[in-house]
């Protein structure tokens, strides 16, 4: 039985089984909690891997010189890392970690983009090392600090130039990074994307490629990529007069998933035509020849593809108020809500096909009254030991998880074809204080 009750939100394989349980990949979830115990993150390789080819697909079709780098910010972990290489995809990382492991599978170097707003001196060396494809350029100090890097390492390096168009986008203000007030980039309105590219084009140990810019995400909206793509070019317009050639195009990411059964995001074609028809028509009229084009997904890859599952601890109801579900996970694994205000479906994984009736409040067991994971959502009559199923929480929930209360991080399952194989085991008490202890013992 196909379960139609959440719409496009669970993974492309999810069905109820004959046991009235939520399915997975082919793999009875309610089976692998048994197994692996809770919280536990699945994902499921199939719907992973079809949101990389849709991508290369949807854009390759109306553009033809075009390269999909997964924006591993959303997660990355050697599983997942091994997953996009295997796909043929680029790879943007934002600090040496996320460089480290990507060394650690031997991803392909060329394909490698290094983002970030202050990258120290320490990560840039071990970029240039590494012979990456791109770092891209967020600021004046940085393009300094990298240019002695390069010169004293005895090699040039290709880069990009962060620029910020400067308006504000449909998106929540903590993740709206194409805005004029933002960190990130050199906005072009204040003349500080001018002053960069002109130190950019001096320097001697690095190659001025071309021009990145990234809105923020998610980004529902198809005109503001027309804007972002329109102001953007004007830029370059004028930067081709001073000597920029523009291989390189990267209009980054932020493409929109729907979160809850009743959102309605556009397609990954409706996207791909938005963009190349603004960069095909935005070049031809500004007589630019047409470049490379880079697109960063992260969320829209890995998002759907993940479903977090926790035990249903305490019930309890306040007459006239509030029944308030509590679960063994929250804020610590998932601080989504509290951050944002993101929205979540959830599914009785047990009781995939019991009529709903009930309106709870899903709260986490941190010591915060903000631990609330979804609010007011109509389920089954829940029970102590009933578990707990939240769709689309494959991107930054184990990102920027934490140990807040000393709680640990959760196990993470990949199911596929053969079924199911943990890719990350439950974090350890001993896990947790090794560090500490470590600094004891002398």
């Amino acid at each position: 039985m196909t379960i139609d009750l959440l719409g496009n939100v669970l993974p492309d394989s999810s069905v109820a089984n004959a046991s009235g349980h939520l399915e997975i990949g082919g793999v009875d979830t309610v089976r692998l909690i048994e197994e692996f115990g809770t919280p536990l993150y699945v994902y499921d390789e199939a719907t992973l891997r079809a949101r990389c080819r849709e991508f290369v697909q949807e854009f390759s079709n109306v553009y033809t010189n075009v390269e999909v780098a997964y924006a591993s910010k959303a997660l990355l972990s050697l599983w997942m890392a091994s997953i996009i290489k295997e796909e043929g995809l680029s790879l943007d990382v934002v600090s040496a970690g996320e460089l480290a492991l990507a060394q650690e599978i031997q991803f392909p170097p060329d394909k490698v983009y290094f983002h970030g707003n202050n990258k120290t001196p320490d990560e840039l060396r071990e970029a240039v090392r590494y012979r990456i494809g791109y770092v891209v350029v967020d600021n004046l100090y940085e393009l300094g600090v990298l240019e002695n890097i390069c010169k004293s390492e005895g090699v040039t390096q290709n880069i990009l130039l962060r620029v910020t168009p400067g308006f504000d986008v449909h998106t929540h203000a903590y993740t709206a990074t194409g805005v004029l007030d933002s960190k990130f980039g050199a906005q072009i309105v204040t003349g500080m994307a001018r002053q960069l590219l002109g130190q950019a084009l001096k320097a001697q140990h690095v190659n001025v490629k071309g021009i990145h810019f990234h809105l923020g995400s998610p980004i529902p909206e198809l005109q503001d990529y027309v804007k972002g793509i329109d102001i953007v070019l004007d830029f370059v317009a004028e930067a081709v007069t001073e000597g920029l050639s523009l291989d390189v195009l990267n209009v980054g990411g932020g493409f929109a998933i729907p979160y809850m059964r009743t959102d309605i995001v556009p397609t990954v074609r409706e996207y791909a035509v938005t963009i190349a028809t603004g960069v095909l028509e935005g070049c031809k009229n500004r007589g630019i020849e047409l470049p490379h084009l880079v697109i960063e997904p992260g969320r829209s890859i890995v998002g759907t593809a993940g479903v977090a599952f926790y035990t249903v601890g305490s019930v309890k109801e306040i007459p006239g108020i509030r029944v308030y579900c509590a679960v063994d996970g929250g804020m610590g694994d998932n601080i989504r809500p509290a951050l944002y205000g993101a929205s979540y479906e959830a599914i009785l994984a047990n009781k995939a096909v019991v009529e709903a009736t009930s309106i709870v409040t899903i709260v986490g067991k941190y010591c915060e009254s903000g631990d609330i994971l979804v609010r007011d959502i109509k389920l089954p009559p829940v029970s102590a030991g009933d578990i707990l199923a939240v769709p689309v929480s494959g991107a930054y929930c184990l990102s920027m998880s934490s140990n807040y209360n000393m709680a640990l991080h959760p196990a993470v399952v990949l199911v596929d074809s053969e079924g199911s194989r943990m890719v990350r085991r439950r974090q350890t008490f001993h896990d947790l204080i090794a560090a500490e202890r470590e600094t004891l013992i002398h």
